[in-house]
């Protein structure tokens, strides 16, 4: 990292002082990722953010006082913290709160046991404005999250403000599709899919492509 680069400026919110301790010293072996605060619950998790620059919040769900999907909410919620980014910590690939979480904002999710390098790239894959989800669960979210009640056609008319090859890459996000391969199944670079993605995004005016498969299903792009 170049002395003109600042470092990822990260919170970890966690009950467990020897989970925050492990993921303070894994995350600290990279010289672009500084650990800035700790939290063991999500009211201080949420006083942390507010007094400090964080440019993303590792949290815990099951917390006392105020648990990670509350401080989450917050967090995405209040237009101060529109660049903060919240990664989901989860003990299992799939929880039954990690549908929720992404629905309100979070911008993925990580199992606690995820390797190191992994850790470390999920840190800089959402400073960088990307969303991510575990490698390998995406499809299984996807599934998931629509079978828990989301109403087809929901908000449909905000697809109008797409092109037709926006709705196209879309659908191929909705997928688990990355930029590589959606830019191999229409033919074209990843760097133009990537420009139609964050197009979309804007247009729609969601947080990032979590939320653009969320709203994929809403509004019934896609169908499981």
């Amino acid at each position: 990292m170049s002395a003109a680069e600042k470092p990822i400026r990260v919170l970890l919110a966690d009950d467990q002082t020897l989970v925050r301790a492990g993921f303070r010293s894994l995350l600290e072996r990279a010289e672009d990722i500084e650990v800035v605060a700790e939290a063991a619950d999500g009211a201080e998790a949420l006083e942390e953010v507010r007094s400090r620059r964080v440019d993303v919040a590792l949290m815990d769900i099951r917390m006392p006082t105020m648990d990670g999907l509350e401080a989450t909410r917050h967090i995405v919620g209040d237009p101060r913290f529109g660049h903060v980014r919240v990664i989901i910590l989860t003990t299992f690939d799939i929880d039954e709160y990690v549908f929720e979480a992404l629905r309100i904002g979070a911008s993925g999710f990580l199992a606690k046991d995820v390797e190191p390098e992994e850790l470390r790239r999920a840190v800089r894959v959402v400073a960088a404005g990307e969303a991510l989800l575990s490698p390998g669960v995406t499809r299984r979210v996807i599934a998931e999250f629509t079978a828990r009640g989301v109403r087809p056609r929901e908000h449909a008319e905000r697809l109008d403000a797409l092109t037709e090859r926006e709705r196209e890459v879309v659908k191929l996000v909705a997928a688990g599709l990355d930029n590589r391969e959606i830019g191999q199944r229409l033919f074209m670079s990843p760097l133009t899919a990537k420009t139609h993605v964050s197009r979309a995004i804007a247009k729609l005016g969601v947080r990032d492509r979590v939320q653009l498969v969320v709203l994929a299903y809403q509004t019934g792009l896609v169908t499981p």
